[in-house]
């Protein structure tokens, strides 16, 4: 058994516990581990020390920052420890690169490895596919991007769009002019709009016309110059729809589109514009294409565990169907 004794700033020592010790119980759970705190003075010993180290290192990094850890931080740290070099420090890479702050106050930055890479290719490309389950914050970044890029004036103006299918439930009729019967669709964006922008500059660019939230059909016949353009849930577009959506892209726009290939809508039988134009687009450098995972999940643990059945879960019934075919 290896015995291992770290200083720790007294400043640092809650937030690197966790409250009622809950970050260093998770640790000891994972690693087989055993963290005795004496003083500033922390003696870890047990199974696999230099992971638990390792992993320790980077909350302390973290923490020095300012940061407010989570058991979020801590079972990412866990997720990607063996999966990194020992001289780099990914949490430290991630809480650095703040994309802008809420209303709140609060900073809005990738929360994972994969996010990062997702929030990176959308600065360097024109168009970027972000591909991948619900709750790995597709959306919301390319949300926190856009409207950086429009107050920083790279931008004229940010154009939302979806294609207003119903999800899996017929919603039957609905009362109102056309923007109370579209609105229901395009929630969602409007929610990370007030988080991120404020609900009275978002209506008063709206009523400027230099934010524009409407369905994936208002975008044919136009040329889109100098926008910044999100495509949300583009798994329930056609092949025709994408095709169109693609080619309105104009001088000066960047556009990102969003979809999960596992929740479509569609009619049966009927083919998604995303799997589509993934497959054409495929060779093409100027695109970006990022697949978040399951470990990009950042919303509750449990959601994670769940994207993770439902990935295997369809795996096999995949195989179990070629088998079948064979």
């Amino acid at each position: 058994m290896e015995e291992i004794s770290l200083q720790v700033p007294e400043k640092d020592l809650r937030n690197i516990f966790g409250e009622f010790d809950s970050h260093v119980k998770l640790l000891e759970k994972e690693l087989s581990v055993s963290f005795i705190l004496r003083g500033d003075q922390v003696k870890l010993s047990g199974q696999d020390t230099d992971r638990a180290r390792k992993v320790f290192d980077e909350l302390l990094l973290l923490s020095k920052r300012g940061h407010q850890i989570t058991d979020s931080d801590v079972r990412y740290a866990l997720s990607i420890e063996d999966k990194t070099d020992a001289d780099t420090h990914p949490l430290v890479t991630l809480d650095s690169d703040v994309i802008c702050h809420t209303v709140s106050g609060r900073p809005v930055k990738p929360k994972t490895l994969g996010q990062k890479e997702y929030v990176d290719t959308i600065r360097k490309r024109m168009i970027t596919f972000g591909v991948g389950p619900a709750g790995t914050g597709k959306t919301y970044l390319a949300m926190a991007i856009g409207i950086t890029a429009f107050l920083h004036e790279e931008v004229e103006r940010i154009i939302l769009t979806r294609p207003a299918i119903e999800a899996g439930e017929k919603l039957g009729f609905l009362p109102g002019d056309l923007q109370s019967k579209i609105d229901p669709y395009l929630r969602p964006l409007y929610d990370a709009l007030y988080q991120i922008m404020g609900a009275e500059t978002f209506q008063r660019n709206m009523e400027k016309g230099t934010i524009e939230v409407a369905p994936l059909a208002y975008m044919r016949g136009r040329t889109l110059d100098n926008a910044f353009i999100i495509l949300d849930e583009a798994q329930n577009t056609t092949p025709a729809q994408m095709k169109m959506f693609l080619t309105r892209i104009g001088f000066g726009s960047k556009a990102v589109i969003t979809g999960d290939a596992t929740q479509k809508d569609l009619p049966a039988g009927s083919k998604s514009g995303l799997d589509v134009a993934l497959r054409v687009l495929r060779r093409v450098d100027e695109i970006g294409v990022v697949r978040l995972t399951g470990a990009d999940v950042v919303r509750h643990p449990l959601v994670q565990k769940i994207v993770k059945a439902y990935e295997e879960y369809e795996e096999k019934t995949k195989a179990a169907g070629k088998r079948r075919r064979h």
